[in-house]
């Protein structure tokens, strides 16, 4: 798919829309046409092991960014318009700016750097959005597995804050952290309880 647009592509894909708590992370990835690591796939199709290795595979090699958009953020600006803001800082933090931009899902989020095209299932049909896929589920993964840590009971380390039986318990015995996002239902109903 990238071989067709020419100059340099970028592809782009986010992790974590769903959960009730942590941020929204997209990743943004330039691959090197020589260098493209084997084994790219769509990052849920792959083990625990198998994205973390390639995540440091991808890293060495290409172009990668990173964007976040907090909680507050999200409970500011709805998940849809942080998602389109991390794909933005994302694409802004990469060394090169592309010519064109590679977007996982059906809508381009606005105000982007450079042209762009939305590609449905594009972590499975496009290698960049594969990678960008990986790198962002390794990385947020990383993030909650160290709230976790901070915020024990939720079950984050496994369940990486979604909507879990055990996280339903946790938020049941231990209450609301500032992690959870407040806008959405199930915490909503928990504070206006």
């Amino acid at each position: 798919m990238e071989a067709s647009l020419g100059g340099l592509v970028a592809g782009v894909d986010e992790v974590g829309r769903g959960p009730w708590a942590g941020p929204v992370t997209a990743c943004a990835v330039i691959l090197d046409p020589a260098q493209i690591p084997e084994g790219l796939n769509d990052s849920k199709k792959l083990s625990e092991a198998r994205r973390d290795a390639l995540a440091l595979q991808i890293e060495a090699v290409a172009d990668v960014s990173l964007g976040w958009a907090s909680v507050e953020e999200i409970d500011t600006l709805n998940i849809r318009q942080a998602t389109f803001l991390a794909m933005r800082r994302a694409l802004g933090g990469l060394a090169h700016t592309p010519a064109h931009a590679l977007i996982d899902g059906n809508a381009v989020p606005p105000d982007l750097p450079c042209a762009a095209t939305c590609v449905v299932k594009g972590d499975g049909r496009s290698v960049s959005i594969a990678a960008a896929s990986i790198v962002a589920k390794v990385r947020r993964d990383a993030l909650m597995k160290e709230l976790a840590v901070m915020h024990p009971g939720y079950g984050w380390e496994t369940n990486m804050g979604y909507g879990t039986a055990k996280h339903t318990a946790g938020l049941h015995d231990l209450g609301v952290t500032q992690h959870h996002r407040r806008s959405f239902a199930p915490i909503h109903k928990i504070l206006c309880g």
